[in-house]
Order: structure tokens, then sequence, then C-alpha cells
């Protein structure tokens, strides 16, 4: 089980270690408005089911707001 950093966090992933494993750690339910950077490379929502993280990876999860 791979040790990964999200937003400057520790945490272990599942046993494969995918990037859409990240969400619900994160009690993200919806991907809506989300973006995940991993090692600062974003990384298209179409590939989170098969990206597979690697112990130390740095992910950075963020959530689009609107304001003014």
């Amino acid at each position: 089980m791979p040790e990964v950093i999200i937003n400057k966090e520790r945490f272990e992933l599942p046993e494969k270690g995918l990037l859409s494993d990240v969400l619900p750690l994160l009690r993200i339910d919806r991907p809506d408005g989300i973006a995940i950077a991993v090692n600062d490379k974003v990384i298209p929502r179409t590939e989170w089911g098969s990206y597979v993280l690697r112990a130390e990876d740095k992910v950075f999860v963020i959530r689009a707001t609107q304001g003014g």
C-alpha cells in the first residue's frame, strides 16, 4: 500500500493505489470542479481510474470555486 502526500498530508492508499482512490480519502463524493495534479503535472479526469500512484508521490487536489 503506497503512502503518498495529498495536499501536504500523508495518506496510505488502498492496495492498487489509483488516483481515483484519493477523492474518497478526502471525503469528496462528486468530482465536479475538481482538478488533480501529481508531482506538479495535471492528470486528466479520464485517467484517474487507471493512473497508479507510487510511494511518496505528491498529489494536489483543488476544487474550483466561484467568487468575484
